[in-house]
């Protein structure tokens, strides 16, 4: 098949290409979009279907509705529908794999392998003052200096390049999105969903993913593997490395 672009009824974005058996679904992280799977489309679409959804509120997607995880797992399990996908890897980085996670948690049977990079971990346990200090800090003036900082921590031994296209990524998503979707990430426990899923799971993280609140921490059964020397969007900083280990 040709390389493709398109909606989703509900207007939700993605980007589908290449063709072969079974396809691969990113969904990327909160302020991203299906952008940030650039290299890793390109290189995949040699020998099978690859497809990243903008998830809703980013990039080319609606910015209507509900920013509830599960909400985020059922636009990709319409995308799925749509495209008449019966079986697929689904790869999430960050947010997009607490969503990768809900979705294997809906539909385990529906899923050849869980790939996680960098997943953001279960957040409903940090302590109540420092969620409302942050999210009152996301819904303040100081806003922008407040999630930019942030980011260029998880940034940090970023390539040039990945800083330049997050960080844009990051101003153009709407704070808007960035409030609701952080709410819903700390009203989300994954864990749960990860361990009723019973089909191929792994997760590739960074330093930043080694927190008491990490899936990895939280279940150390969960087949990982730590790549140091990069920022916490290790897709974009390594990806022939990432490419290898995904193949």
């Amino acid at each position: 098949m040709t390389n493709k672009t398109n909606t989703t009824s509900s207007g939700i974005y993605f980007d589908d290409g290449g063709s072969g058996t079974l396809p691969i679904i990113f969904l990327h992280s909160l302020a991203g979009n299906s952008g940030q799977w650039t290299a890793q489309l390109r290189h995949l679409r040699q020998t099978r279907r690859a497809i990243a959804i903008d998830l809703r509120g980013h990039g080319r997607s609606s910015f209507e509705g509900d920013f509830a995880i599960e909400a985020m797992a059922r636009d990709a399990d319409e995308l799925a529908n749509q495209l008449g996908l019966e079986r697929f890897v689904l790869v999430g980085h960050s947010m997009g794999g607490c969503v990768a996670v809900a979705y294997a948690g809906a539909h385990p049977d529906r899923l050849a392998g869980l790939y996680l990079v960098d997943p953001s971990g279960d957040s409903t346990q940090m302590p109540a003052e420092e969620i409302q200090g942050y999210l009152g800090g996301l819904q303040s003036d100081n806003y922008g200096p407040m999630i930019e900082g942030y980011w260029m921590q998880i940034l940090d031994q970023s390539t040039p390049e990945t800083e330049e296209t997050v960080m844009n990524d990051l101003r153009q998503t709407p704070q808007s999105t960035v409030v609701a979707a952080s709410k819903a990430l700390f009203n989300y426990n994954p864990v749960p969903d990860l361990n009723s899923y019973g089909g191929p799971k792994f997760s590739l993280i960074t330093r930043f993913n080694q927190t008491p609140v990490g899936l990895t921490n939280l279940m150390p059964d969960l087949p990982h593997q730590l790549i140091d020397g990069t920022s916490h969007w290790l897709q974009m900083d390594e990806p022939q490395v990432f490419n290898d280990l995904l193949d």
